[in-house]
Parts: structure tokens; C-alpha cells; sequence
């Protein structure tokens, strides 16, 4: 893309959205990769100033060539501690639109839920991306699908390639900043309607970017946020999943949050036993699903066999904890929140006193928990009722009163049983190459 005479870069056109000759068969890695290397004097751009661009070609599983017009935009961003820095987020509209035709525009967070780069959508997204048991290639799926309603979609590497899984505020700045690269983009004006969406670690950085908006990017038009499983207090969560069925999880978590507190960092190579730093050293290079499996059992263990009981409790790590914690600035604008009564992996209390906070500021959140689906599998069935509230939000329709209901399943409705019709038909074209069009 060029740049015009401001500096900024020009608007993406029509017939850029067109063909493109096949990129090489493995993409670099983020880390190998010209594109993600931040410019110089970055302290002189305003965040969300777009850096770089350029079209690839996107492939589910990275093995499948999709029919749907994909940029990268590497833009100015934020992290935790205030320093700028360039992130990436993946700009997505539906095979053959144009790009300069006013549309709303969806942030969908990813479930990253890892350290190393190839988990990151920008990387996993791409044909011929070495990213097996990466959540967002599976996550792709319901991204096409949303795209068939005709938004624009922005997928923001919201983890960061410093890989800080787990850090609060920074995934809100990415996201945000992306919105902001996205609407400059495509030519878009700031206060174009834009939502925020996400599951499960998508979910909490949905919830980071939705409490960050108001005090980071005022002039986004941001009408709603569906949030799934939003995990709520990131420290109950580690503790509890440490050592259970889900251990993995927890390996990955204090992984990405080592990298991102030195404090705590150093705090761990004091404290943990050799075979705990092996398994976050192992970590940080593994993608999600494979340590998931690996992990079953695993504990992070002090050099007293404590399960971090002790470090727990020391001050400087104990800032750390308490600095990981959402809810102190609730959004200004409608929340839908989707979480299942018996998740083992998140805490339906964790979710609920979240909600409260939220609504206590007046925060209009519109609660729904599930009784029978689990973590993994209400990431699907949850789908369908996210995708539709957004929509019904960019469409102007009347908000019910706030409201918390418990359900026996979010799949026991006619809407859901089209949504998932919806997502079965969209699988079909993409696994046969066929174009991802608007409906």
C-alpha cells in the first residue's frame, strides 16, 4: 500500500481485493519475519497508526486454501507498561467486497491461550502455517461464518508477539488499536460502528479491550461486546487449575506471565523446582492443544512442594496478582455474557461476580449460564447466540432489560439449530475451496 501525502497509508481499493499469486509454502515465523519488526521512533505515532500492510492468503488448518480477502496491518500499539510497540491484526472481508463500501465492523478475539508465536492468528491463519493444535485455526471456522453477514472482521494478535499470555490491559490496547488500523484501513471514518467479540482467553481480552475503550480509544463507536467464558479472576483460575485435568493450561499461563512481570520472573527461578521451569521453558515453544494433552496432571511446584503456596503470599508477587484482575472499569456499553454452570476449566463463580461488578457500575449485561455444555464444547454451541446478539445490535433492535437466566443448553433453540446449520454449510465451502461471500 502507498502512502499518501499526510504519511498515513492509503485506503485499501476494490482491485486490491482481488487475486493474488500463491505466497511460499511456509510462511516465516513472527519472530523471522521482516514484517512484524517495529519501526523506529515509535514514540512519535499516535497508537493505532498503521505501519505496514500486505495481502495473504489464508488456509484452515493451513493446509485448506480459503476463498476470502485477508490482509495483515501492522500498527502502533501499547503495552503494559505504557512503552509503544507494533502489533498485527488481520483484517478479513468476504471473498470479492469491496473494500470501500461502509460495513460493520467486528474485533474477534481468538482464544490464543499460548506463548509461542505460530499460535498467534496472523501466523496460524496462513496457508502453509506450521501451527497444529493452535486454537485459532480452529477458531477460523466461526470467524468465516461471521463473515458471511458481511462485516469486516478484525482478528488482532491481542497476546502480542512478546507471547505475554495471560497480562491484563496490554491484549485491550492491541485490540483497540487494531479497530482503530482496521477503520483506517479500509477507509472507514472513527465513529463507523464497530463490536467486540470473544471466548474463553478471547473472552478476557474482549473484556480488557471493552474496559480499556473509554479511557484509550473514545472515539470509538463501540455498540456491544459478546463475551463466552471470560475466565473472570485469572489467579483463581491458575491455582485451582494447577495440577487437575487442565494443568496445561495453567503451565501456559504462568509462562506468558513471567515474560511479562520480571518480578515475577525472577521470583520463579528462585522458588520453583527444576522440573517446574522445564515445563514452562517447554511451554513457551509448544502450541496449545499438544500441552492441553500433555499437561493432564501436571503441577507447578516451589522448591517445597507447595504448589506456589508460599510465593503466593510474598508481596511483590502478590501486586503481580492483584494487577491481573478485570472489573475496575466497566464498559459503557451493552455486554451479552455466555458461561456453563459446571465448566471445569472456568469458574461459573468467577464469571457471576464479574457480572455483578459490572452491572453494580450500571453496565447493562445480559447474562446467560449453560447447564450442560463444558468449556470446549460451549465454545461452539455459544457461537450462534454471540454472532446473533452482535447482529441484532448493528441492526438497532430493541435491548431486552439486563438479565442473568440459566438454560439447560444454548444449543435448545430454533436460532441456534440455524446458527449451526449456518457454521455446517460454511465448513462445506471451505473445505472445498468455494468463495466466502456475504448471505
Amino acid at each position: 500500500m502507498g502512502a499518501n501525502p499526510a504519511g498515513a497509508i492509503a485506503p485499501v481499493t476494490a482491485e486490491a481485493a482481488g487475486p493474488r499469486r500463491l505466497e511460499p509454502a511456509e510462511p516465516l515465523l513472527p519472530e523471522d519475519d521482516p514484517f512484524y519488526r517495529s519501526p523506529r521512533a515509535l514514540t512519535r505515532l499516535k497508537p493505532g497508526r498503521i505501519l505496514r500492510t500486505r495481502p495473504v492468503e489464508l488456509a484452515l488448518l493451513g493446509r485448506i486454501p480459503q476463498r476470502i480477502s485477508a490482509w495483515q496491518v501492522l500498527f502502533r500499539s501499547t503495552d503494559l507498561n505504557g512503552k509503544p510497540e507494533a502489533a498485527v491484526t488481520t483484517v478479513l472481508l468476504p471473498w470479492g467486497a469491496d473494500p470501500r463500501q461502509a460495513r460493520p465492523v467486528v474485533s474477534y478475539q481468538c482464544a490464543i491461550d499460548a506463548v509461542a508465536s505460530k499460535c498467534l492468528p496472523s501466523y496460524a491463519f496462513r496457508r502453509g502455517a506450521q501451527a497444529l493444535g493452535a486454537l485459532p485455526q480452529l477458531e477460523l471456522l466461526l470467524i468465516t461464518h461471521a463473515l458471511t453477514r458481511g462485516w469486516a472482521i478484525s482478528v488482532p494478535d491481542h497476546v502480542g508477539t512478546a507471547g505475554h499470555f495471560g497480562a491484563p490491559r496490554e491484549p485491550g490496547y492491541r485490540v483497540l488499536d487494531g479497530l482503530r488500523a482496521t477503520l483506517a484501513f479500509l477507509g472507514r471514518p472513527p465513529d463507523t460502528r464497530v463490536a467486540l467479540q470473544g471466548y474463553s482467553g478471547g473472552g478476557l481480552a474482549t473484556v480488557w479491550a471493552a474496559e480499556e475503550a473509554a479511557a484509550y480509544a473514545p472515539e470509538l463507536n463501540i455498540i456491544a461486546a459478546a463475551i463466552g467464558s471470560p475466565v473472570g479472576d485469572l489467579e483463581s483460575t491458575f491455582f485451582r487449575l494447577n495440577g487437575s485435568l487442565f494443568g496445561g493450561l495453567s503451565t501456559l499461563c504462568l509462562a506468558g506471565l513471567r515474560r511479562a512481570y520480571p518480578d515475577l520472573a525472577r521470583g520463579l527461578r528462585e522458588h520453583l523446582d527444576n522440573p517446574s521451569l522445564d515445563l514452562l521453558d517447554r511451554a513457551e515453544t509448544s502450541t496449545t492443544i499438544p500441552i492441553m494433552l500433555r499437561g493432564t496432571g501436571t503441577r507447578v511446584e516451589d522448591l517445597d512442594g507447595g504448589a506456589l503456596a508460599a510465593l503466593r503470599t510474598l508481596p511483590h508477587i502478590r501486586t503481580v496478582l492483584t494487577d491481573l484482575q478485570p472489573g475496575d472499569h466497566p464498559p459503557r456499553f451493552p455486554v451479552l455474557a455466555v458461561q456453563g454452570v459446571h465448566d471445569l476449566i472456568i469458574s461459573v463463580g468467577n464469571v457471576d461476580r464479574l457480572v455483578d461488578r459490572y452491572r453494580a457500575e450500571g453496565t447493562a449485561v445480559h447474562y446467560v449460564r449453560d447447564l450442560t455444555g463444558g468449556h470446549i464444547g460451549l465454545g461452539l454451541l455459544a457461537a450462534p447466540l454471540l454472532e446473533n446478539w452482535v447482529a441484532d445490535r448493528f441492526a438497532g433492535r430493541p435491548l431486552r432489560a439486563p438479565y442473568t437466566k440459566t438454560v439447560l443448553s444454548l444449543a435448545l433453540s430454533t436460532a441456534a439449530l440455524s446458527g449451526y446449520a449456518g457454521v455446517a454449510k460454511v465448513l462445506l465451502r471451505t473445505v472445498t475451496g468455494g468463495p466466502i461471500r456475504s448471505t
